[in-house]
């Protein structure tokens, strides 16, 4: 009995052993799979590095130099930031945009609103800034935080730089969310928050602004958000603003929304011209960049997705001058147009080169604007993401 209960025990574990070295070999071929499927999809975005810059936005009564500041320097901003460079690899700039502490918002939501989710349509960015208005209310930083956090599209790469920019001028813990549970979340998605004071330095270290930065590592800064931002005219602004009429004409809409993004894209020229001829170049200047695409409605810029078919475009969606032409003459046409279009922001980037000597020698450094703390935490964060801004 004993002999053959040690049999039964021998003939059952050989069993198990042998299922378990099944089951393992199937576990390890899984996991092999998976691994492959993961190094497949990381491979597609070796060439890329993102740059997602999340803005939230005090809209109270007292934050309308803060928005005209915004306003003012967004394209200069945008100018800076399309020389990073990290290696070989494309950069993606992508900006998001909440406002906060407005009356006009639901209270429901803690007086929050997502403007623009994740966007790399600049257009787009700089209409919903123009057509920002403030309103008193409660400023509740944690929430707008952890909303950003939670409703945005973050990357998951820790290689990406991911930063949350807060402006405001009320103390930092108000609201139903305590700005350091909102930290320990930003930690853990590997997003850093920058706080921007509107007011007195030390002010802003008292009501906890600096502190709600060091939890992330971020950078604490403190502005002048009623002072007038200074655009500084050069010799080159003319001949930049006759190559951006030339750089417009090289645009084709296409589909439903084409003709009205066509018209966006001259309104958003003239509200940087409201401000200062130097402010409408400096669009200019972005437009020039690699960051100003406008796949979506122009053809121009579509074609040069290899997803893209252009045979596909019904003629309806196409504009008057290209209706009743051929595919080959349409696809002439786009090529033309590209060709041009390279040629004119070549001669602005050229040109460019000059006007931003001329104004580095004719200013002064200004180290209390919204500009001036974006760019400082930018540029400082994204050295350890290995991004550079060397000429």
């Amino acid at each position: 009995m004993k002999t053959l209960n040690f049999w039964s025990i021998l003939c059952v574990a050989l069993i198990t052993i042998s299922c378990t070295a099944k089951n393992s070999r199937t576990t390890e071929w899984a996991l092999q799979t998976d691994k492959t499927h993961k190094i497949y999809t990381s491979k597609n975005d070796t060439g890329t590095k993102n740059i997602q810059v999340a803005l939230l936005l005090d809209t109270s009564n007292s934050m309308d130099g803060l928005i005209e500041q915004a306003k003012a320097q967004l394209w200069e901003i945008v100018n800076e930031l399309s020389y990073a460079k990290c290696g070989h690899q494309t950069i993606k700039l992508q900006i998001a945009l909440y406002e906060y502490g407005n009356d006009r918002l639901p209270s429901q939501e803690g007086h929050i609103r997502q403007v623009l989710s994740f966007s790399e349509d600049l257009d787009k960015i700089s209409k919903e800034l123009f057509a920002l208005t403030t309103n008193g209310g409660n400023e509740y930083c944690g929430k707008v935080i952890n909303t950003s956090l939670h409703q945005l599209d973050w990357k998951k790469s820790n290689d990406d730089l991911k930063l949350v920019f807060i402006a405001g001028n009320e103390p930092f813990t108000q609201g139903p969310v305590h700005y350091k549970d909102a930290a320990l979340q930003a930690k853990e998605k590997g997003i850093t928050i920058n706080t921007i004071f509107c007011g007195n330095y030390r002010q802003g270290i008292d009501t906890h602004w600096k502190d709600g930065a060091a939890l992330t590592y971020g950078e604490y800064s403190a502005i002048d958000h009623n002072r007038e931002t200074i655009h500084i005219a050069t010799p080159y602004d003319d001949i930049i603003l006759q190559l951006n009429q030339k750089l417009n004409n090289t645009y084709i809409y296409y589909g439903n929304e084409g003709s009205k993004r066509l018209s966006m894209q001259a309104k958003q020229d003239s509200n940087a011209k409201s401000y200062s001829p130097a402010n409408a170049v400096s669009r200019t200047i972005s437009k020039s960049s690699g960051f100003y695409k406008n796949k979506s409605w122009d053809l121009v810029d579509a074609v040069e997705d290899t997803t893209f078919e252009l045979e596909e475009v019904v003629e309806e969606q196409l504009p008057t001058e290209l209706k009743n032409k051929s595919k080959k003459e349409i696809k002439q046409h786009v090529a033309k147009k590209s060709a041009e279009r390279k040629k004119i922001q070549h001669q602005i980037q050229e040109i460019n080169k000059k006007r931003t000597a001329y104004i580095k020698n004719n200013s002064t450094k200004d180290d209390t604007s919204l500009e001036a703390a974006l760019l400082k935490a930018i540029k400082k964060q994204g050295e350890k993401k290995a991004f550079n801004w060397e000429n």
